[in-house]
C-alpha cells in the first residue's frame, strides 16, 4: 500500500492514469475486493477498481464519514480498519487506507483497499472460546420488578430428580452433547452428536418417561467431549441447588455442553452466566447469591 501510494502520488489527479495503475496493481494484492482513491477531503476521484474491471457507481462518493477514514493520519499514514458493515452490500468488511502525500509531504489523497470478510482465508483456528465466568445483565424491566415475584413450583420441580437422571442418561449414553433444561416451563432442548444442526424438544411427559431413551439409540461417549461422564450428574445436581436455593432469585433455565465444557445459566432476574464446568463445580451457593447477581 505504501509503495502503491507513492506511485499514485505522481499521477494525481489524473483519473485515467490512476485507474490504469490500480488495474495493473490489484492482482498483486491478495484477497482485495476493490481499490479506490480519494482526494484530500476523502471524496472519491476514480471508479472502484475490481479484478473484473471498473465499478463506476462510487465515483465522487464522499467517504469522509466512514469508519475506516477516522483518525487515519498518524505516525505511519496507514490504517487497517476494524470489521464493519458495508454501506452498499450490508456485508462485514475491512478497509486498508494509505495516505498519499506529494513530494513536499502534503496530504493530497487517500488510497483504499476493501476486503469482504467472506472472501478472506478462514481464521477460526485463531479464536479460542473464553471459558472464564462471564455475566450478562438482562432486561432492566425484569430486574426492577425482581422482588415483586417469587418462584412458582413447576411440574419439573416436583419430579426434578427423575428428570435430571434422565438427562444424565441421555448425555452420557445416548449421544446428546448439549442439553438445556427449562425449569419454569418444564421442558428440555437437546442437540445430538449425529445430527447437530437440529434440536429436539422434550415435553414434561417425555422427561419423566424413561422410554424416551429408546428414541435416541445408545452410542459411545463422544471423543470430542471435554466434560467427563462422571461430572455430568454433579453439574445437574448443582443446577438443582440453584433452582431451589432462593425463592426470589432462582434458576429459570440452564444448559450443559459436554464438547465445549460450558454451563449456561439464566436466573429470575434475567441475568445470564457462562462458565466452564470445572469452575462451575467449585462455586458454592454463596458465589451465586452473595452479590454476584
Amino acid at each position: 500500500m505504501y509503495d502503491l501510494a507513492k506511485q499514485c502520488a505522481k499521477d494525481m489527479p489524473d483519473r485515467q492514469r490512476l485507474e490504469q495503475r490500480l488495474t495493473a496493481s490489484i492482482p498483486n494484492i491478495p484477497y482485495c475486493k476493490h481499490l479506490f482513491i480519494t482526494d484530500a477531503r476523502a471524496r472519491q476521484i476514480i471508479d472502484n477498481i475490481t479484478r473484473e474491471g471498473h465499478d463506476p457507481r462510487h465515483m465522487a462518493r464522499d467517504r469522509s464519514t466512514r469508519p475506516y477514514m477516522q483518525n487515519i493520519v498518524g505516525t505511519t499514514d496507514f490504517k487497517l480498519s476494524e470489521a464493519y458493515i458495508s454501506r452498499n452490500n450490508n456485508r462485514p468488511s475491512l478497509t486498508a487506507v494509505q495516505v498519499i502525500r506529494d513530494p513536499e509531504g502534503m496530504i493530497i489523497g487517500f488510497l483504499g483497499a476493501d476486503y469482504d470478510l467472506r472472501e478472506l482465508p478462514g481464521t477460526q483456528s485463531l479464536y479460542k472460546e473464553n471459558h472464564s465466568w462471564r455475566q450478562i445483565k438482562g432486561d432492566p424491566a425484569i430486574r426492577s420488578g425482581l422482588f415483586q415475584q417469587h418462584r412458582v413450583e413447576s411440574a419439573l420441580d416436583r419430579r426434578i430428580d427423575d428428570v435430571l437422571a434422565l438427562m444424565t442418561e441421555l448425555m452420557s449414553e445416548n449421544g446428546v452433547f448439549h442439553g438445556k433444561l427449562h425449569f419454569s416451563s418444564s421442558r428440555a432442548s437437546l442437540w445430538l452428536v449425529d445430527d447437530p444442526y437440529s434440536y429436539r424438544i422434550l415435553s414434561f411427559d417425555d422427561l419423566i418417561d424413561p422410554d424416551v431413551c429408546l428414541a435416541y439409540p445408545h452410542q459411545p461417549y463422544t471423543q470430542r467431549a471435554v466434560v467427563p461422564k462422571t461430572a455430568i450428574p454433579k453439574v445437574f445436581e448443582m443446577l438443582k441447588e440453584l433452582r431451589f436455593a432462593d425463592e426470589v432469585i432462582y434458576l429459570r433455565n440452564a444448559s450443559l455442553n459436554i464438547c465445549n465444557g460450558l454451563v449456561a445459566l439464566n436466573f429470575s432476574c434475567d441475568g445470564s452466566h457462562y462458565i466452564g464446568w470445572e469452575e462451575f463445580l467449585t462455586k458454592g451457593l454463596d458465589f451465586w447469591f452473595g452479590g454476584a447477581e
